[in-house]
């Protein structure tokens, strides 16, 4: 059997960088800057004031209290702001641009508010509440190196530079095929034998959280030919299959792929072992199995990091801890298990989350935590020390 290593770099090699589009504003958020985004423009881009109050020079200040007539009003956006006449005040907005020659914000709490005249009652030192000119950022300086995730905070520096769009790395395409004649469509009716499927909507769900876009493909019946004319009409970055790969009668998608450029091998984990990768033309392909803990713990292992790191994210693993085991548990000799957990976070302890069960899906949408036993390791005490993957 290959190693979870092997096959997750087998995986990994399939996937290419993302190419590089220009997106506007809004629809950069968690994607990944591809080029420094560097400034046009000094933020701010002119001395302006950090209070309401009144624009004054330190050397007109010459007691408290002190009246000085109110030469102009400065509210924010104006254009023609003159020089302040000496031994006036003109009185200002948070945000407006200051007078060439005015050293001092006098905020208005410190006077008597007055429009024509006003009645300083105390001054801080010049210099304080003034906004100067490139105080945040100077023209020409990275104000976002390239490989940074846009989020809100990015957005409202790329605004203030007066970007309307970014350059970013497209999120990955990704199509979403289940096949199983058995599969039925949530909100129909079930006929004996059958259950709705499950796998593509979770699946999906998992490679947008993953920061990729996926689309669903209808699942197919266990028939060769309706399987490869489905995949004849993808267009994406990269398909996941999920079922029709283990060892029985009417596996479709290995009977179909089998030769076709798409290997398949058992992998020494549990659960997850029958594994696919390849290409189908030019796509890459990834097939799952499809019992529903399978496919969504090979998600984890081998697809969540080969799609953030074709997208250039960060963190392409899910965080990793080292608890005590809450409780005792057995693991099956020569494979890696990956065991459903919850975490309490007052005891700083994991304990195993229902079953080791591939079905048991109602008890994997339980778990906060994936439990990862060592292959050579069959049975870990309470107490002993475990590697742990946390769950969002």
């Amino acid at each position: 059997m290959r190693t979870v290593e092997e096959h997750a770099s087998i995986v990994s090699a399939l996937l290419r960088p993302t190419p590089v589009i220009e997106v506007p504003l809004r629809e950069a958020v968690g994607l990944v800057l591809a080029e420094d985004l560097r400034a046009g423009l000094d933020l701010p881009p002119f001395r302006n004031s950090a209070m309401d109050g009144y624009a004054v020079r330190a050397v007109d200040l010459t007691g408290f209290p002190i009246e000085l007539p109110v030469s102009q009003d400065i509210p924010a956006g104006r254009k023609d702001v003159t020089d302040l006449t000496p031994g006036t005040a003109a009185r200002i907005m948070t945000g407006a641009p200051l007078p060439d020659n005015a050293d001092t914000i006098v905020q208005v709490e410190k006077t008597d508010g007055g429009e024509h005249v006003v009645v300083i009652s105390d001054a801080p030192p010049a210099g304080i509440h003034i906004r100067t000119r490139g105080e945040d950022i100077t023209v020409g300086t990275v104000a976002l190196p390239a490989g940074t995730v846009v989020g809100a905070t990015q957005i409202g520096v790329a605004a203030a530079l007066g970007r309307a769009t970014l350059r970013v790395r497209r999120p990955l395409h990704v199509l979403i095929l289940s096949t199983g004649t058995e599969l039925v469509a949530p909100g129909q009716d079930l006929e004996p034998g059958q259950i709705y499927e499950s796998n593509s909507a979770m699946l999906a769900a998992a490679v947008e959280e993953a920061g990729g876009s996926a689309s669903v493909a209808h699942f197919v019946t266990d028939d060769v030919t309706e399987f490869n004319s489905a995949l004849a009409a993808v267009d994406a970055d990269l398909i996941i299959t999920s079922g029709g790969v283990s060892a029985g009668a009417y596996e479709v998608v290995k009977d179909a792929l089998t030769g076709q450029g798409v290997e398949f091998a058992k992998v020494a984990m549990q659960p997850g072992m029958p594994q696919g990768a390849g290409h189908v033309g030019q796509i890459p392909i990834v097939t799952l199995p499809g019992n529903p803990v399978s496919s969504y713990v090979s998600f984890e292992v081998f697809l969540r990091p080969a799609v953030r790191a074709a997208m250039g994210l960060p963190n392409i693993t899910r965080p990793a801890l080292r608890l005590p085991l809450a409780t005792a548990l057995d693991s099956p000799p020569g494979k890696r298990q990956f065991r459903r957990g919850t975490v309490d976070t007052q005891l700083g302890t994991v304990a195993p989350w229902g079953g080791p069960g591939s079905h048991l899906l109602a008890w994997l949408a339980g778990a906060d935590a994936i439990i990862v036993v060592p292959e050579a390791t069959t049975r870990l005490e309470s107490g002993e020390l475990v590697e742990v993957w946390v769950l969002d």
